[in-house]
């Protein structure tokens, strides 16, 4: 993904991995922008308040035994 970002053409990554076809290499492009969008859908608004964690009773239970 490091050589497709800095510009290298998908055609010479193609080559470089041994793939036949730049089509199977773009499939990983596809994979990896879709995963790119959902980190981005999971993002507070700017400003947002951030929420605390309430560790449950049970969590601090156990972390008193040890």
């Amino acid at each position: 993904m490091s050589l497709l970002e800095s510009g290298e053409n998908i055609s010479v990554i193609a080559l470089w991995l041994g793939h036949e076809s730049p089509a199977t290499s773009h499939h990983y492009v596809e994979a990896n922008l879709a995963m790119k969008e959902k980190a981005l859908a999971r993002l507070q608004e700017p400003g947002g308040k951030l929420p605390r964690f309430r560790a449950s009773d049970s969590l601090l239970a156990f972390l008193k035994t040890l």
